[in-house]
């Protein structure tokens, strides 16, 4: 889908640079695509950091039309490691998941093609290294951003199979309005709309915690804990390509009968204990969700203040209980 016409060229030269190009084989679903769970098996296209940093950029160009956010925004995701948050979970950051975006300036200042095209476009590094900054492109939970607006639209084209025209209706009836911070934020026109994108959102939301998707993101990070540990990979090889780490992993033994079995899994089945003998895990997870503003009478207000239903969905969704074992089983 086109997010915005004529972008800055900046945006081109950046996303052309070796550093933006490696998010090509750094996937958004955190390599719980590469097991044999049925959601994956069905998408419509791969799903990369580097298209999602993208539209995240073109985006925020969209709304701001200023090239410094818009930056900003593509480059949000270019410390982003193989299999993404799932080292998070290596580094026990469950709910957070922010431990994979450290790296972010200092990739940035030690790439000297990235930074000289900044240079040349007199921006500086401290302004784009850090897109919390800018409330456009991304902001706290649950609050929409172009980041959180993408992956959502993203996962519903390529996931959810939702027509190009549903998704397109969607993202034209945004505008930017002051939240209740006076803070710009994106904002539905149309309550009507809002409460398909909250549907959409919260699909999203059951799909990312999902026992399927936190049984292999443990799973993965515990394989990659074991390679690092063992030194099959070092924490240097995580920042290169996920194939570059997949074939460092089947090039040993142990680690290779491992990513075997990861990729095997297709079903997993949830105890109250842990279960003897058998691999299982119990593990929190972060609950992404979205209660976007809407405009009632010219004003905006959260969807939630204006429409229980809603509130009660979102509510049912927040009071997800996650204390059980999960361990792989046969569907």
């Amino acid at each position: 889908m086109t997010y915005t016409n004529n972008p800055p060229a900046i945006l081109f030269e950046l996303a052309n640079t070796r550093e933006m190009q490696r998010l090509h084989d750094i996937g958004m679903h955190c390599g719980c695509d590469y097991a044999n769970f049925s959601t994956y098996n069905n998408v419509r296209c791969n799903y990369p950091r580097y298209m999602h940093s993208i539209d995240v950029a073109n985006i925020v160009w969209n709304f701001t039309h200023n090239i410094t956010q818009a930056v900003a925004g593509l480059l949000h995701d270019i410390a982003t490691p193989a299999f993404a948050h799932t080292i998070d979970f290596l580094y026990g950051d469950y709910v957070k998941q922010e431990s994979t975006e450290d790296k972010t300036a200092d990739i940035i200042q030690n790439s000297k093609e990235i930074m000289d095209i900044l240079k040349r476009h007199s921006i500086k590094v401290e302004d784009v290294c850090d897109y919390h900054m800018y409330p456009i492109a991304d902001n706290d939970t649950p609050m929409l951003s172009a980041d959180r607006l993408e992956y959502t639209l993203g996962n519903g084209y390529i996931v959810h199979n939702m027509d190009l025209a549903e998704i397109t209706a969607i993202y034209n009836d945004l505008t930017v309005a002051k939240n209740e911070n006076a803070v710009d934020e994106l904002c539905f026109k149309s309550a009507q709309v809002a409460r398909k994108f909250v549907d959409l959102s919260l699909k999203n939301s059951y799909w990312f915690v999902s026992d399927n998707n936190r049984f292999a993101m443990q799973y993965l990070a515990d394989l990659i804990k074991i390679a690092v540990t063992e030194k099959i990979i070092s924490i240097d090889d995580l920042y290169t390509t996920e194939t570059a780490v997949i074939n460092r992993l089947k090039a040993n033994r142990k680690t290779c009968e491992l990513w075997d079995m990861y990729k095997k899994i297709s079903a997993v089945a949830a105890a109250d204990t842990k279960l003897s003998g058998v691999y299982s895990v119990n593990i929190p997870a972060k609950k992404r969700y979205i209660n976007p503003l809407v405009l009632v009478n010219s004003q905006p207000q959260r969807i939630c203040d204006i429409d229980e239903s809603v509130r009660e969905k979102i509510n049912a969704f927040l009071s997800l209980d996650f204390n059980r074992w999960l361990y792989q089983t046969t569907p």
